[in-house]
């Protein structure tokens, strides 16, 4: 597992966390079954709170992307690659949603949007 927590981001951090695994898992890169870090360790670690890991564990499992075995730990969970795929579409949209509003606010058409997104692709 891969991690770079940035201090300066606009993000919270529990969402930087959760955005960062979750798109590890939906590459493959931690594959089913994968034991992550228990919360205590990973907050160690990264140099952030308890609550602040605890929040993004949760948001991971609330969308079925990893599972809790109490006592055990929290593991990656078993998805097909349509269930990925789907997932991982899900998590897309809702960002374009909040970003089209943004550019909408703007008044730029959906032309403009492109244009600028080829330049920065």
């Amino acid at each position: 597992m891969n991690i770079a927590i940035s201090n300066t981001s606009d993000k919270p951090i529990y969402q930087q966390l959760f955005e960062q695994i979750s798109a590890q898992i939906l590459k493959g890169e931690l594959v089913t079954g994968y034991s992550l870090p228990p919360i205590r360790q990973a907050a160690s670690e990264l140099r952030v709170s308890i609550i602040t890991v605890k929040k993004a564990w949760e948001e991971l499992e609330r969308l079925g992307l990893i599972y809790t075995v109490t006592g055990k730990g929290c593991f990656v969970a078993e998805l097909s690659s349509g269930e990925m795929l789907h997932k991982r579409n899900e998590m897309l949209l809702q960002q374009m949603r909040i970003d089209a509003s943004y550019y909408k606010s703007f008044g730029l058409t959906i032309e403009e949007v492109f244009e600028l997104m080829k330049k920065i692709y």
